[in-house]
């Protein structure tokens, strides 16, 4: 068994400068009620990141890293409703704390709140931008609504062109419900027609359980309990979708699109870290900061019981070299169930992510993940130009000559 020494891989804490905080109600949201782990907190100090708390973040996430890259990444809720303010503060900080590091920023938005002057700022400081966005109009929609019910797709779209207008380097991120993964080309063919080239598939499962604070969403560790959410995604519609969209790709868009599955699963192939955490053999070294200096293990996560502390107590290098949180990442390879240590895929899939582990094997053993049945039925699929494309690879040549063989 592999063990990894602390301090031998970078870590990475992604961001919620407004916490839950956000200007849709999207129904499969599993942020927006976060808030209610906040709700004693006066008015004021509910969602936004103080000044105080920005700075000492900004300051031990430089300081924690082992690499001279460093990488913030700014989500929620949703990231623009702090003012721009906010971010050029920002930069303020990390210019101050950068010590010689070369510093990047991504943000995650719904884009509806994107402005020329968000716009301009972002392309005058290289930012990237991920748009979450789920297909066409009526497939957008279905779950992605403002408050009231409204929809918002028309406004997504609109902040795309102003990103295209001001030549902002964006990608979309489209999440996989039990409505759009129904029409697989019909979601990806939009996102080439609105001039997307790089796509990050996140399938939605979530389960429902009412916790005493107000929260209605199961975690890992409630164990089985809890009923599907019927937006939910199933195995079986994961597959169609994923290998539909697949077989478009590989005839016909490889080195032009990116598909971030199917990049990871080439990575995978070729022996490589994936560049998406839930193929990864463990996990753990990406956590999430709220907007008062809570850190939990994993955007997922945040649960009270996998909080691992605050940066105005404890620092954020003891807490994610901390054997609580290497444990957790561990755990994503030691709790593995055998019918997962036997299978032909565990290369590609390492289980998936943990928080979707809570079906049993037909042994009627624990920590079975709930896409398992697609994730086969995926894997088997491109196994072919999978294994064509790191032929190529490994021959120093071009993995798009699958196009040409298939």
């Amino acid at each position: 068994m592999k063990t990894i020494a602390p301090f031998a891989s970078p870590l990475y804490v992604m961001t919620k400068p407004a916490g839950s905080l956000c200007n849709l109600r999207c129904k499969y949201c599993y942020y927006l009620e976060k808030g209610h782990l906040y709700a004693d907190a006066p008015a004021k100090e509910r969602f936004a990141m103080s000044d105080a708390t920005l700075e000492t973040f900004v300051r031990q996430y430089i300081e924690a890293q082992t690499q001279p890259q460093v990488l913030f990444t700014w989500h929620g809720g949703e990231p623009l409703m702090r003012p721009l303010s906010f971010y050029k503060r920002v930069l303020e900080l990390q210019r101050q704390y950068a010590g010689g590091r070369q510093i990047d920023n991504c943000l995650q938005t719904n884009g509806t709140m994107l402005t020329d002057e968000w716009c301009s700022f972002f392309r005058e400081n290289n930012w990237l931008i991920g748009i979450s966005i789920d297909g066409p109009q009526e497939m957008h929609d279905e779950y992605r609504r403002a408050q009231g019910n409204q929809p918002s797709f028309f406004k997504v779209m609109r902040g795309i062109r102003l990103l295209q207008k001001h030549g902002v380097e964006w990608n979309a991120m489209g999440v996989v419900n039990d409505f759009n993964a129904d029409y697989p080309l019909d979601v990806y063919h939009f996102y080439k027609d609105i001039g997307c080239r790089y796509i990050q598939f996140s399938p939605i499962i979530e389960r429902l359980l009412l916790h005493t604070d107000g929260r209605h969403l199961a975690s890992i560790a409630d164990g089985e309990q809890g009923s599907l959410a019927d937006f939910s995604v199933t195995p079986e519609q994961y597959a169609h979708f994923t290998c539909t969209i697949f077989d478009e790709w590989v005839r016909n868009d490889v080195g032009q699109v990116f598909v971030q599955l199917f990049d990871s699963t080439l990575a995978r192939w070729i022996g490589e870290e994936p560049g998406v955490c839930a193929m990864a053999e463990t996990c753990g070294h990406a956590a999430v900061i709220e907007h008062n200096g809570d850190v939990f293990s994993c955007d997922h996560f945040v649960f009270p019981e996998y909080k691992l502390g605050n940066i105005h107590r404890d620092s954020i290098t003891a807490m994610m070299y901390s054997e609580r949180q290497r444990r957790f990442g561990r755990d994503k390879r030691d709790q593995l169930p055998q019918k997962c240590r036997q299978c032909k895929w565990l290369f590609a899939c390492n289980g998936g992510c943990p928080k979707d582990r809570f079906r049993k094997t037909a042994d009627g053993e624990g920590g079975l993940n709930y896409l398992c049945k697609g994730y086969k039925q995926f894997f088997s699929h491109v196994a072919p130009y999978m294994d064509f494309m790191k032929n190529e690879l490994l021959n120093k040549r071009p993995p798009a000559n699958v196009m040409k063989q298939f």
